[in-house]
């Protein structure tokens, strides 16, 4: 009995690890690919939350369809300087977070961000 248990508990953590993976994945990717379309880190720099680990508030939706992010960005340094954003970028990644599924936005900040 206590080694089933110890099975579902490894079971569960194996799973938490590999979900915790594809979301890391996932957040780099959306972040990398933002980057690419605004010029480059040269010219663009996304949010903080998006260097955070699992993309943190920038992750709005995760399920069997992947998950979204929606993050704003700026020229390089353009929150540690306190300066308005001038990109708002919401990117849809694959579940695996090996692949870009959509970029459903990427233009001038929307007022209801």
């Amino acid at each position: 009995m206590v080694a089933a248990l110890g099975l579902v508990v490894l079971g569960g953590s194996t799973a938490r690890a590999q979900l915790g993976g594809d979301l890391q994945r996932a957040t780099n990717l959306a972040r990398m690919t933002a980057e690419k379309l605004n010029g480059g880190l040269s010219r663009y720099f996304a949010a903080d939350c998006m260097h955070s680990r699992f993309g943190g508030r920038c992750l709005i939706k995760s399920g069997d369809q992947g998950f979204t992010f929606r993050f704003l960005g700026g020229p390089p340094g353009w929150q540690v300087n306190q300066q308005a954003a001038t990109v708002e970028t919401q990117i849809v990644v694959a579940p695996s977070g090996q692949q870009v599924l959509q970029v459903q936005y990427n233009g001038a900040p929307r007022s209801d961000q």
